[in-house]
């Protein structure tokens, strides 16, 4: 058996980039699904864990990330997916959740041998981190109404590639859980 884990990602944003404007429409129309993700999780008792970047500021911690998140323009994007007291956050460097960072650690430790992605980019960090799962042997689902994009196109295609070259499963939220039991066991892979 199996226990799954749903990994947040970068949902903690100031949005004070330059792609920011392409972002934010696809991150609203993300959100109540995010939003539906995180209640399951937690209803199932599922670590829930979120992977963040640390807006070039290494002395950021997760909740120094949310404060600023919050007070930035769109606090309102941030607000429905404030981690609550159970949770557990991942600064990371880059692009996946696990380039320098301790979540393959914490994954072992929790017994996480599954992942249910959502968040931002979908044709960056959410690509990446499910390509960096694969080579690890971790079985992903993605929710496909759960992630949001700068460019339709490439997340379109990402999807695909996440689907057919890393055999995630890319689903809607609403399936994400289909096969994990309440306190996050799910079969091994076939």
């Amino acid at each position: 058996m199996a226990t799954s884990a749903l990994v947040v990602i970068d949902m903690l944003n100031t949005y004070d980039h330059e792609d920011a404007d392409a972002l934010v429409p696809s991150v609203a129309r993300a959100l109540p699904a995010v939003v539906d993700l995180l209640a399951e999780a937690r209803n199932r008792g599922l670590p829930v864990i979120y992977a963040n970047d640390n807006f070039g500021k290494w002395r950021s911690h997760h909740g120094e990330i949310l404060d600023v998140a919050l007070t930035g323009p769109h606090a309102d994007l941030v607000e429905p997916v404030r981690p609550d007291e159970s949770a557990y956050f991942v600064v990371k460097a880059r692009h996946s959740v696990f380039y320098e960072t301790p979540l393959a650690y914490l994954l072992g430790s929790l017994g996480v041998h599954h992942l249910i992605l959502c968040g931002q980019v979908t044709e960056q960090c959410v690509l990446y981190s499910a390509l960096d799962a694969h080579i690890r042997h971790l079985p992903v689902t993605v929710a496909r109404d759960a992630v949001a994009h700068i460019h339709r196109d490439l997340a379109d295609a990402a999807l695909r590639m996440m689907e057919t070259n890393m055999s995630a499963r890319v689903v809607l939220a609403a399936d994400a859980f289909q096969d994990v039991a309440p306190g996050g066991l799910s079969p091994p892979p076939e």
